[in-house]
């Protein structure tokens, strides 16, 4: 279990120990049923408070195959869905918060740098056949990886669009930016080691100036939520139900 590789199912766990907590896992079968498919790239955007790192976490402590989340998903809703046993704890699973990355450096020029160096760092550990100490490109060492092991990741990203947020004229840290995600989500080899690829953050996805950047993504956003709407924020029924268990009115 590591920081960024299997970070395992504690921050899921606190979410649901929580005295307001509204069963979201409906997503999750969701996720299932888009893995290894075509629609496995999704990007969902919402302004903040909108339980998005919630989801990205229950997502961790789902596929994270270094953890037992029987028990902890064993009393929501995706327990009775088929296919909650098949895909339970089955996949290395790489949760990066680009916003922390930033924050590792006064200017944030060395967010990419960091991310691929860190986040490398835990994969040679647990690959160390598989991973080289000259190994520097993440997309570069994820195929490696795939090739030698057959091993498929759950990739989930975390504030992706911080970098256009807080650097917004830093053209140069941009185009880094994007041209590791165009290799982590749009190259062939990733069509190999992507099982499942999760994004959020405030902004839409955008070409930024490169052509088609990332448009293989299905994007969910809060004017287009498509058929994801219920699993961030609350519903009006979620709001209801809320109130009457403590005491408060509620008016529709």
């Amino acid at each position: 279990m590591g920081i960024y590789l299997n970070p395992g199912n504690e921050g899921f766990k606190s979410a649901v120990r929580s005295k307001i907590y509204i069963d979201k896992t409906g997503l999750l079968e969701y996720t299932n049923s888009v893995l290894d498919t075509e629609q496995r790239y999704i990007c969902v955007s919402r302004p903040r408070r909108f339980g998005k790192s919630i989801a990205a976490e229950m997502l961790v402590a789902y596929y994270d195959k270094c953890c037992d989340s029987k028990e902890l998903f064993g009393r929501l809703k995706i327990a009775k869905c088929k296919d909650f046993a098949k895909h339970l704890n089955q996949y290395d699973v790489l949760h990066i918060d680009v916003n922390y990355f930033r924050g590792q450096s006064a200017t944030g020029m060395e967010t990419v740098d960091n991310i691929q160096r860190l986040v490398i760092e835990e994969l040679r550990e647990n690959y160390p056949e598989g991973v080289s100490d000259a190994d520097c490109k993440l997309p570069v060492v994820l195929t490696k990886i795939n090739q030698k092991y057959g091993v498929k990741f759950v990739v989930i990203i975390d504030e992706w669009d911080t970098v256009f947020r807080e650097a917004k004229q830093n053209k140069k840290l941009q185009d880094e930016y994007i041209s590791l995600l165009r290799a982590l989500f749009k190259g062939e080899s990733s069509k190999r080691f992507i099982a499942l690829a999760y994004m959020t953050g405030i902004l839409p996805i955008k070409k930024y100036g490169i052509e088609s950047a990332l448009n293989n993504f299905d994007e969910y956003t809060m004017i287009s939520p498509k058929m994801l709407a219920k699993y961030y924020g609350f519903t009006s029924d979620e709001v209801q139900r809320l109130c009457e268990q403590y005491g408060m009115e509620f008016d529709k």
